[in-house]
């Protein structure tokens, strides 16, 4: 379910807005390894009140998506993260979807 107040999908290739559609669907690499699974939402995946979008926790509190054991790599998590996860590249979610009435 995507957070009422998410704003739309953008179209592919124009910058991510933080609507969280393609984490929702499906982690994508560096997702899969914090949550752990291959299919659903993404376990790093955050909402954030305070700018009113979803955020890669792996950027924004990487101590909280870290095992306890690797808590230790979060400033280089918060390094390459951006890297990984193509941040800045545009959104790549080949996906539509529907308002909710």
């Amino acid at each position: 379910m995507i957070h009422p107040d998410a704003p739309p999908k953008p179209a592919l290739g124009a910058p991510c807005n933080g609507c969280g559609v393609c984490c929702l669907s499906e982690p994508c690499p560096l997702g899969m390894v914090l949550s752990g699974r291959r299919r659903g939402a993404c376990a790093a995946l955050r909402w954030s009140d305070v700018t009113g979008r979803y955020q890669c926790g792996a950027l924004t509190e990487p101590e909280a998506v870290l095992r306890p054991g690797w808590r230790w790599a979060a400033p280089l998590m918060r390094c390459l993260a951006p890297r990984w996860i193509a941040a800045g590249v545009g959104c790549d979610a080949h996906l539509e979807t529907t308002p909710h009435p």
